[in-house]
């Protein structure tokens, strides 16, 4: 059983699915077999989607008028379609001329799988040397510190001054964990100071 699936931006009231629709019923889809949307391709909630999906089953092909009708990057066109292959449902853009009941299909798909590797590989490394530049500017990723920098100045001069850090915790109302942090941010070792976060008797004092 043949299935279509439409779709048009929800940016635009002049769209309409006609084109679409002429083209999945000439190419053998039942008029009673259309599923549509009108929504953007970068939504993943998209209701006529999950109904179509849902209606498949094992041995029907889902057919589209062209790729970017149906998944909203290349990786969620590979995910939609990787599990409609697990459930033995073939897939059939007719712009594209995919096909992945044939060997051309099958070829295709596999070049897009490797793109979608590749792509995701070139993200990754964009991302590495953005956070590398950065770093070498003195800026660096992951969460802004918690405590500002005249507390700092603070708590580093009554850390040279000899207190536990204990006892900065208390004072200044900063969670060890905190604290740690922000010493590493600064290059300091947070074992610093640690002898005197002891008591005597070998019990750790409590923050």
């Amino acid at each position: 059983m043949l299935i279509g699936y439409m779709r048009v931006s929800s940016t635009d009231d002049r769209q309409s699915v006609d084109l679409q629709r002429d083209a999945l019923i000439a190419a053998g889809v039942d008029a009673r077999s259309l599923y549509a949307d009108k929504a953007s391709g970068a939504r993943d909630d998209r209701t006529g989607l999950r109904d179509c999906l849902e209606y498949a089953r094992s041995g029907d092909t889902l057919v589209v008028w062209k790729l970017d009708r149906l998944g909203r990057s290349l990786s969620h066109l590979l995910e939609i379609v990787t599990d409609l292959k697990r459930r033995g449902i073939a897939f059939r853009s007719l712009t594209e001329q995919m096909d992945t009941s044939t060997p051309h299909g099958e070829l295709l798909f596999s070049i897009f799988g490797a793109l979608a590797q590749y792509e995701r590989a070139l993200t990754r490394e964009r991302i590495m040397a953005g956070l590398a530049s950065a770093e070498r500017r003195g800026r660096r990723g992951g969460r802004p510190p918690t405590i500002d920098a005249e507390k700092v100045e603070l708590i580093v001069a009554a850390l040279a001054s000899g207190a536990s850090k204990a006892s900065v915790c208390r004072t200044f109302n900063v969670p060890r964990s905190t604290l740690a942090d922000t010493l590493r941010r600064l290059g300091q070792s947070d074992s610093k100071n640690d002898a005197t976060d002891a008591n005597p008797g070998g019990l750790a004092k409590p923050i």
